[in-house]
């Protein structure tokens, strides 16, 4: 579990992704939001410049410099591919007053899937995947919004199921007229299958 300095408005994300069942870094002012829920993050790394002051305590923490090429959630990703780890959730990593840095977060789901791990980005009301050549299914989210956009290249081959308006092997194209934008999630089980590119999938739950 990667926690980053975007602001956390309670603590719903935290019970569907429990803190005790993961290994926990903490990225810059990441550590105030695990201080706020009371969660004692495994190690902590940053340059701190969002966060109000260094840590505190005994738990373990890289400090890194300022002037850097990837950011403090890019690095304590590779932090946990160091130590083994391949699947990862990513919370505070959306919204807050940095649009850039959402951005570059996609670029963290990025160099995962490309490192051979799966990730998930995630809020209170949303998650974000990266899904290529291959399949997310989405389970006991009647109702949910979901929208697909190709990504890290000009289209994607796309299949919907259990959603409001399906498709069959269709192409989604960036700046096309065949957007992937707030479809349906209509039955238990849904499933949005990718056969050829990219795809970003947003799926947000009110």
């Amino acid at each position: 579990m990667i926690i980053g300095a975007s602001p956390i408005e309670n603590d719903l994300v935290f019970r569907e992704y429990d803190p005790k069942e993961h290994f926990v870094i903490c990225a810059d002012a990441g550590y105030e939001t695990a201080l706020r829920y009371h969660i004692t993050p495994d190690l902590i790394v940053g340059d701190f410049d969002s966060a109000g002051k260094k840590p505190q305590g005994n738990v373990k923490c890289v400090v890194l410099p300022v002037e850097k090429d990837v950011t403090d959630t890019m690095y304590a990703v590779q932090k946990g591919f160091s130590r083994g780890f391949r699947r990862f959730v990513l919370l505070g990593c959306l919204g807050g007053q940095r649009f850039d840095h959402s951005l570059a977060n996609l670029e963290v789901l990025q160099y995962i899937q490309e490192h051979g791990g799966t990730a998930v980005l995630a809020d209170e009301h949303t998650k974000v995947f990266l899904i290529r050549d291959g399949r997310l299914r989405i389970t006991d989210s009647k109702g949910a919004t979901v929208s697909v956009f190709p990504y890290n290249g000009r289209s994607c081959n796309v299949s919907y199921s259990g959603l409001e308006y399906p498709l069959q092997r269709d192409t989604l194209t960036c700046g096309g007229l065949v957007m992937g934008v707030s479809n349906s999630v209509v039955k238990d089980r849904a499933e949005i299958r990718v056969h050829t590119g990219t795809a970003l999938v947003v799926v947000y739950q009110p």
